[in-house]
């Protein structure tokens, strides 16, 4: 047995993970996209729930409160037809302005420069100190710095709308009667003011405009008499043709220059230079001797050695041939170079002469349409120059009779009212949108605590952040929360004394036909849950069947105990040998479950010699179900686990029994669980849903591959989906 068992452990401890097989598909998993989406949606906020109403009534509350306690405000206002000065009528002083400055005769009024006139404080002062006969209250810093009374614009009308806001609507009309009236004071002072200014400003500019004809009129009189003219066409004809002959010789010329330059270019290169010196005569000599001297001194170099006085006449002679060869190349180069460029230069010069004399002609031929395009723009400066003088003095003459005219140059289009409605508060439209406002600030309460939390809320998520095999998802079973409760008290209060007989009975659950339909109902689901984690476990490998296994979790009350207790009832019920071992030495919990005495236990298995089966306690009512419970805690945990001992048992139990389940400490700060699961065949690994953070579940999964555990797979505890009704309309169906 022992020889079978260690190529399977040799196998989980090298961490190459067994053929898994995947559990039963849940209900949810083929599932549209959309749908799953939404079922996340909805899970999101009923785990959420009390956040969301928490801050929806707080939100509602305050917005009620808010709305039924403001006073209530009332508006009016008035319009007013606010136009440049005549603009529709084309008065003088417009068709001046757009005649002397064609970007003020764009537009009219700045509108939003003339709203700021209105709102400064040299024109309010006086509506204010009117107003303050009556309300001594208004002053400048509460009707525009306040904006009680504002302002606007109407689009990109000519309107302006004035628009006052009070508790008190009397108030608010006498206001705004007391602004338009002194609004539309003022825009008759405006107009004066303009027609005045106007009327200077055409006195001020009609002595430059009666200098600017009369000097005109000389500059035309003088052209006249400066240029007799002929007939341009015939002379034009002349100079055209005279500049299309000096154009040819240019071309010519040009061309010549180009080969020159070309000439002088290739002379400055290397292949240049040796043509030009391949047909230099004395150069040519004198290689011709530099070459019979080189082949008469290799000749004597086979006789003669280096040192010997014929060798150094005649390395004497090429010393002194080869100055004279490269003087006669340097003259023969420079002589060429220089008649090249003279060439370049001359041909440069006599370019440049031609393109002035071109360009002579050029001018005389331009002169022409240029003298009869200057006196026509003579003569056109003139009638322009006249029209504008004869404008100006019909203009200072409307001005005149304009400003003593009185007519209002602004219109009120809308009087204001007496308002009768408040504008605020609107209750219902104050409470429908806070009651948007609660729900959407409500929902994101919720998801920043959702971001904020750190835990696993469904399987799927569980699955996929860990990538670990997921042996199954147990649901919530508040029977047996009950049952760990009324076991714990029943421990508390005497650990040698027997289950009492109103603790329900597990065989019962494997049982439904003895027991109410009730219990059943509660209990069955977690019951077939743990089958199927039963079934997953014997899976896992093709060829070798797990025989032991360590449960635990990364930190307490994620309900480890109760996986192994209710798990070993099962594999029991399904005809396995089971052995079920408490190796929690710090906080045993099987003893308080299976309501077994813990005087002895694995403590004292370990420290002492009594053999194993003394130990060894059958679970009532469970046919093949062994139980060792902890024994008396012991001050040092780690050590007795540690020990040669602990790992004689652990083959032993692997020897005797089918399955043998190690219910060990938390992972996560204690090293108790990591020193028995290297000797069985891998851990599972307990995680609590909603509960159990993921940093804590990744700290013990790595706590577990640094000890070379092998981590069979997880189970999800505590599950909420839909897989209990899935089940309660299989069976009930």
């Amino acid at each position: 047995m022992q020889n079978t068992s260690q190529p399977l452990n040799n196998n989980l401890n090298g961490h190459s993970a067994p053929p898994f097989l995947p559990p039963e598909p849940f209900p949810w998993a083929e599932m549209e996209e959309n749908d799953w989406d939404l079922s996340q949606l909805l899970g999101l906020l009923k785990r959420r729930a009390l956040v969301i109403v928490g801050v929806a009534t707080t939100v509602m509350a305050g917005v009620t409160y808010k709305t039924l306690t403001q006073s209530p405000q009332y508006e009016s206002n008035f319009r007013l037809l606010v136009e440049p000065v005549d603009e529709n009528d084309e008065s003088s002083l417009s068709k001046l302005t757009a005649a002397v400055d064609t970007n003020l005769g764009k537009s009219g009024l700045d509108y939003e420069t003339q709203i700021e006139v209105l709102k400064s404080p040299e024109l309010m002062n006086d509506i204010v100190e009117e107003l303050q006969e009556k309300y001594p209250e208004i002053t400048y810093e509460n009707l525009i710095k306040e904006d009680t009374l504002n302002i606007v614009r109407l689009g990109e009308t000519k309107i302006i709308e004035v628009r006052y806001q009070d508790d008190s609507p009397t108030q608010i009309k006498q206001v705004l009667d007391t602004v338009a009236k002194n609004y539309l004071k003022y825009s008759l002072e405006k107009r004066q003011t303009q027609l005045n200014q106007g009327i200077r400003f055409v006195e001020k500019e009609l002595p430059p405009i009666n200098k600017q004809v009369d000097t005109l009129q000389k500059q035309l009189q003088a052209f006249r008499q400066e240029y007799n003219f002929f007939d341009p066409n015939t002379q034009s004809s002349q100079v055209s043709e005279q500049l299309k002959l000096l154009s040819e010789q240019r071309q010519g010329v040009e061309q010549q220059l180009a080969k020159a330059r070309a000439n002088f270019a290739l002379l400055q290169q290397e292949q240049g230079a040796l043509a030009v010196l391949k047909n230099a005569t004395v150069y040519q000599q004198l290689v011709t001797q530099l070459r019979q001297l080189e082949t008469e001194i290799a000749e004597q170099s086979t006789r003669f050695q280096d040192d010997a006085p014929i060798m150094q006449r005649l390395k004497e002679k090429r010393q002194k041939l080869m100055p004279l060869l490269q003087q006669e190349g340097r003259r023969i180069l420079n002589l060429t170079l220089s008649e090249a460029s003279n060439q370049v230069q001359a041909l440069e010069v006599q370019s440049q002469q031609l393109s002035a004399a071109e360009q002579q002609l050029s001018t005389r031929i331009k002169e022409l349409p240029a003298l009869a395009r200057r006196y026509t723009e003579l003569q056109q400066q003139l009638k322009i120059a006249n029209e504008s003088l004869n404008r100006f003095l019909t203009t200072r003459q409307n001005l005149r009779i304009e400003a003593a005219q009185t007519e209002l140059p602004w219109e009120i289009i809308k009087a204001p009212i007496l308002p009768e409605d408040p504008i605020s508060p609107n209750i219902p439209r104050n409470l429908i949108l806070g009651f948007v406002a609660s729900g959407l600030l409500g929902v994101g309460a919720a998801l920043l605590r959702e971001k904020l939390d750190n835990t696993y809320h469904n399987v799927d998520t569980l699955k996929d952040d860990l990538k670990l095999p997921l042996l199954g998802a147990l649901p919530i079973d508040k029977s047996l929360e009950a049952n760990k409760k009324a076991n714990s008290s029943k421990e508390q209060s005497s650990q040698n004394t027997q289950l009492l007989d109103d603790t329900p009975d597990f065989s019962s659950i494997f049982h439904p036909e003895s027991t109410p339909d009730s219990y059943f109902q509660q209990s069955g689901q977690f019951v077939e849950a743990l089958r199927v984690v039963h079934t997953n476990l014997q899976m896992l490998s093709s060829d070798r069947q797990v025989r032991s296994i360590v449960i635990s979790s990364a930190l307490p009350g994620d309900g480890k105990s109760t996986v192994a207790y209710n798990l070993a009832q099962v594999a029991a019920s399904m005809g396995q040998k089971v052995l079920l071992v408490d190796t929690d030495l710090r906080r045993p919990q099987i003893h308080a479950r299976t309501g077994l005495p813990n005087l002895w236990g694995l403590s004292n298995l370990i420290s002492g010699n009594m053999p194993a089966e003394e130990v060894m306690q059958d679970l009532p009512d469970i046919y093949g179900c062994s139980v060792i419970t902890s024994g008396a805690i012991p001050p040092d945990a780690t050590r007795l686990l540690s020990s040669v001992k602990m790992k004689e048992l652990v083959k032993e139990f692997h020897q005797k029994f089918d399955l043998v389940i190690y219910d060990a400490p938390p992972l996560v700060g204690l090293a108790d669980a990591s020193l028995v699961a290297p000797h069985t065949d891998g851990v599972v690994l307990v995680v609590r849903i909603d509960k159990t953070e993921r940093s804590i579940v990744k700290q013990a999964i790595d706590n577990l591959k640094t000890s070379r555990t092998n981590v069979l797979g997880v189970v999800a505890n505590g599950d909420k989906s839909m897989f209990h009704k899935y089940y309660h309309k299989y069976y009930h169906s």
